[in-house]
């Protein structure tokens, strides 16, 4: 089965596959990166949180679990039936499409893990970061997490075999026209499969250049996931804090 006539990312992250693939990702590192970024933030209790693109949902749960109201937004339609079953008075899930603005503000919106650059349409990445701008109240924080480009493309493995729950995942990696590339194949229960992530090889200078369009203020930024300064030729993240 080859990708369909989706956007790659709506077949992709829509597929059990994506969630096998990156199975093993760390929790732990992820949640302490959440609680330090919020104590960073100095959030206020029971503040309210916007997850963009938040998948099943495993982030908007552990911060809700640290006692955040948080509402997960993503694109995903299998994903937000998924993290619907977890749903209570503070949680709650529903999908979205984050270039437009949600109609409710924020102490935070969050948008974690790469979740940003997908977009075929070069102006649906400015429409986000202003969606991300309108989502925030008076006193909110946007947080974009991505990878650091310059860093990801200085180590880029070409080819490699990732074997997970018995599916021998071949990726290849490049860099063409501006977007980091990966081709995903495998063979599942007889089946062939092909998907293709796209991400656009966004960096800081590309940032900065939006936000001013946007009308948006970066206020920090940081390197890793431990909130240690940036480095351009080192961090593997590129974390930034907006208003």
């Amino acid at each position: 089965m080859n990708k369909n006539d989706k956007k790659w990312y709506a077949s992709w992250f829509d597929s059990p596959f994506y969630h096998i693939l990156y199975k093993d990702r760390d929790h732990t590192e992820a949640e302490h990166f959440m609680t330090s970024l919020t104590e960073y933030l100095n959030l206020p209790e029971e503040g309210k949180i916007l997850d963009l693109a938040c998948g099943k949902g495993r982030h908007a749960l552990y911060l809700n679990s640290i006692g955040y109201n948080v509402t997960g937004a993503d694109l995903s339609e299998n994903s937000i039936n998924h993290a619907k079953q977890f749903e209570n008075d503070t949680l709650h899930f529903k999908v979205h499409n984050m270039c437009e603005p949600f109609g409710e503000t924020f102490d935070a919106v969050f948008n974690l893990f790469t979740s940003f650059g997908y977009f075929e349409n070069e102006s649906d990445n400015l429409a986000t970061i202003k969606a991300i701008k309108a989502n925030l109240n008076d006193s909110g924080f946007g947080v974009i997490d991505f990878m650091n480009t310059e860093f990801i493309i200085d180590n880029l493995v070409p080819e490699n075999v990732k074997t997970v729950e018995g599916i021998d995942f071949l990726q290849k990696r490049r860099v063409e026209n501006g977007y980091i590339i990966k081709d995903i194949s495998f063979t599942a229960d007889g089946e062939e499969y092909q998907f293709q992530e796209r991400v656009k090889a966004f960096s800081l200078a590309d940032f900065e250049a939006l936000f001013e369009q946007a009308g948006v203020y970066l206020l920090d930024i940081f390197g890793d996931y431990k909130l240690n300064k940036f480095h351009k030729k080192t961090s593997d993240r590129l974390i930034m804090i907006i208003k």
